[in-house]
């Protein structure tokens, strides 16, 4: 399962190991570019994301930046498939290492749980940048949208495959699925003026709900 849905969120041009050191090089390069332009973005926003604040970062050159990155918006369209792909990951590491051994009724709310540990990553940060920035920048919004779809096809597409009980009821698991995106998201936000305590109780009745999605319980 894991391996099927990285290989389908696959970012551009990155693939097997490149088996030149050279091509290895650039590959360590673009990457470090890309992390050093998540940084920009979690740290001042999407308009401190520029070609020349990540060179300044990285004390990359102007020719190493235009070779990878000729544009602002190729660096942008980067970092956009680069978060995708690392929440992806880094999600799916913590629910798998979290269901071994586990029984099948603890699988949604487990996958709650993961979901907000994921929340808290800097990919989540920087997706939530691009999120609102792509609400008003048509530019951004051209190549930020169609990524959202994409990632959330292949989510949907994946968890219908690797989980069979929930194949008969997919809209049931996309409600759930859903629910979770919306309040976590919002509980994130909310999380200075919140703090842990009212922030768990949410959590509690948040797992009521998803026990009776799973159930059957709520209409999809």
């Amino acid at each position: 399962m894991k391996n099927r849905m990285l290989d389908a969120m696959l970012p551009s041009g990155q693939g097997k190991e490149p088996a030149r050191w050279q091509q290895q090089k650039s590959a360590r390069t673009r990457l470090r570019l890309i992390e050093a332009a998540i940084d920009c973005l979690v740290e001042g926003g999407y308009s401190r994301l520029t070609t020349q604040a990540v060179a300044e970062r990285t004390k990359a050159s102007r020719g190493s930046i235009h070779h990878h990155f000729p544009t602002r918006v190729d660096l942008v369209a980067a970092v956009v498939e680069h978060v995708f792909y690392e929440r992806m990951r880094l999600f799916l590491d913590d629910y798998l290492a979290a269901i071994a051994g586990g029984s099948e009724a603890d699988v949604v709310t487990v996958a709650a749980a993961a979901h907000w540990r994921s929340v808290q990553t800097r990919q989540y940060a920087a997706y939530l940048e691009l999120a609102v920035a792509a609400r008003t920048d048509r530019e951004l919004d051209a190549f930020f949208a169609p990524a959202v779809r994409r990632y959330d096809e292949v989510w949907t597409g994946e968890m219908i495959e690797s989980f069979p009980q929930w194949r008969d009821r997919w809209e049931r698991m996309k409600l759930a699925s859903d629910f979770v995106n919306v309040l976590h998201m919002g509980l994130l936000l909310q999380q200075p003026v919140f703090g842990d305590a009212r922030i768990q109780r949410v959590q509690t009745l948040a797992d009521g709900v998803l026990r009776q999605i799973y159930a059957d319980k709520v209409d999809a």
